[in-house]
């Protein structure tokens, strides 16, 4: 297997808005993430993953830009951008930029045009269609956001696609033209130095045009990836990409492929780097969703399920492809909330358990802010206090059709909803978590377990779950069997523990993790009874031919 940079890295997400508040305004910026690369070098991870930092209106976030080549007022200026870029580059960590060219917002002067006459220009950068001969919409697909995914404008008497928000219209990309926009723009940034793109629902830009046939289950939200990902032209695009930007630098590139599959994510990422280096699955993200209202649920997992699929991944795409390792995002609910358990006994023991579980594997691991301090989901009370476009939609649309009483909703959203990842950054016990001034507001609320949980006392204290992030990132930096051995499941059947061996030559490791609060007696294969302990969450792990796993214990041994 060929070796590369970014597939012995370890990436780590900021999400702008809740990492850290250099002014007081309640919200995160720039000149914040430029103040905490210290921290982050610390930590040892290799690239940052920066969520997106364009000019927005902000109706999604971020998700919604309307100027690629200028920085969003409240993150600061393209000045402050330079400048954190050369001081992340001083320190050895490399910028990952968030590409989102699905969609733009319609503030975006490409849209603010499009929308004016038939004949403008730019017209054809978006996809128009009128109503259907009886008057209804041009097809029966879903916006992930709620509703349908088509919008009127009256000026041309048309309806203009979007599969998000309604201000989020959907890029033409059958428009060569597009493509050659959205290519000079990839080039600028990699003449400025950054060091490749996150592609933001990239499996979805290739439509079935002109037809855009209506689909079963029609309008269902994310239902809509399964009807328009992995479309007719996507690997040929990605494919001119690659050849008008991707090469012309060194880059790491991960697309964000909802929909995807095991064989699509093969031509995704593909081992001769004609398209992307890995893909984002999101298979193991709906473990534990439920036929009734989708990801809407409070259910817990079957472990058995989760090791079904991340062992496909694993095993799918060995010497074909490669992985992607994570266990949570912007997008996601906190990984100790919802796989763990954030009691105050096992929080920090299940949080390492976990870190332990995906950094073990084969693949690149992300790290998303505050996972490395086993941040926990926020006690949402109310929902006034939802930011989240995707919660407040679903809350509304899902009590109105009497799918899901306000209280079942509630706990629904407090458990999986997006902005449980989106609370301020937890640095120290001072007023807002040291994200913000103690005299500002910050823009969402602040988890109040951050005087018990955050970086300033984790830093201080060996046996914290920073300082075993530490540990595990140290250990993929010095071990190609970490990075490139191949994965075998064990244990199969087993309810509570993961546990799976990893090959490189005679290089062999295995590795335990007790998902339970259950104490199990394992019996350890004889090729590992002399070896030596890599790392383990219980300071007093020990070999021996039977291993009694505690609850939530990861132990990790070489032989």
């Amino acid at each position: 297997m060929e070796k590369r940079w970014w597939k012995e890295s370890v990436v780590y997400q900021i999400y702008p808005r809740s990492f850290c508040d250099s002014n007081g305004d309640g919200i995160g910026d720039l000149n914040g993430i430029t103040s905490k690369l210290d921290y982050l070098k610390e930590l040892g991870v290799d690239v940052i993953w920066l969520s997106p930092v364009y000019k927005s209106p902000n109706d999604d976030n971020g998700y919604d830009i309307s100027d690629y080549q200028d920085i969003m007022d409240e993150f600061g200026t393209m000045e402050d951008f330079d400048r954190m870029l050369a001081t992340a580059h001083e320190k050895g960590i490399k910028i990952m930029m968030d590409l989102v060219v699905n969609h733009t917002s319609d503030e975006h002067k490409w849209f603010i045009e499009s929308r004016k006459s038939t004949d403008n220009p730019y017209r054809d950068y978006y996809i128009w269609r009128p109503a259907k001969e009886d008057g209804s919409l041009p097809n029966n697909w879903g916006s992930c956001f709620s509703g349908p995914a088509w919008e009127y404008d009256k000026t041309t008497d048309m309806y203009f696609l979007h599969l998000f928000s309604k201000k989020q219209p959907d890029l033409n990309w059958d428009n060569p033209v597009v493509r050659q926009e959205v290519f000079d723009m990839m080039n600028w940034w990699l003449e400025k130095g950054v060091d490749g793109f996150r592609m933001d629902v990239i499996s979805l830009i290739s439509k079935e045009q002109p037809e855009l046939p209506d689909k079963e289950p029609g309008i269902n939200g994310y239902a809509t990836f399964n009807v328009s990902a992995n479309g007719p032209h996507v690997h040929e695009y990605l494919q001119e990409m690659r050849q008008k930007a991707l090469n012309n630098a060194d880059t790491i590139t991960v697309g964000e492929c909802s929909g995807v599959t095991l064989e699509e994510a093969k031509k995704y990422a593909r081992s001769d780097e004609k398209e992307l280096n890995m893909v984002f699955q999101f298979e193991h993200m709906d473990v534990d969703s439920d036929e009734k209202a989708g990801k809407w649920t409070t259910r817990k997992m079957d472990l058995r399920d989760l090791k079904k699929i991340l062992t496909r991944w694993q095993k799918g795409l060995q010497d074909i492809a490669w992985n992607s390792l994570y266990w949570e995002n912007h997008d996601q609910p906190r990984s100790v909330s919802r796989f763990g358990n954030d009691s105050d006994e096992y929080r920090e023991i299940s949080a390492k358990m976990l870190a332990t579980c995906i950094h073990m594997m084969q693949g690149t691991p992300y790290v998303y802010q505050g996972e490395e301090l086993g941040m926990t989901n926020c006690p949402f009370n109310t929902l006034e206090n939802f930011r989240d476009l995707e919660s407040i939609n679903a809350f509304h649309e899902l009590t109105e059709q009497g799918k899901m009483t306000e209280e079942e909703m509630m706990a629904a959203i407090g458990y999986k909803g997006r902005d449980n990842a989106r609370t301020p950054m937890q640095w120290d016990d001072s007023a807002n978590a040291g994200f913000s001034d103690a005299s500002a507001t910050p823009w969402i609320m602040v988890n109040p377990n951050y005087t018990k949980i955050n970086a300033k006392d984790q830093i201080s204290r060996e046996d914290s779950v920073f300082k075993y992030y530490q540990k595990l990132i140290k250990l993929r930096h010095e071990s190609d069997l970490i990075v490139y051995g191949t994965y075998d499941l064990i244990l199969d059947d087993d309810k509570d523990i993961y546990a799976y061996i990893r090959t490189l030559g005679d290089e062999k490791l295995i590795v335990y993790c007790n998902f339970s609060e259950n104490t199990r007696e394992v019996e350890l294969p004889e090729e590992f009874t002399d070896g030596k302990i890599l790392i383990s969450n219980y300071n007093d792990a020990k070999v021996s031919e039977k291993i009694t796993l505690r609850p939530y214990e990861a132990i990790v041994i070489q032989k």
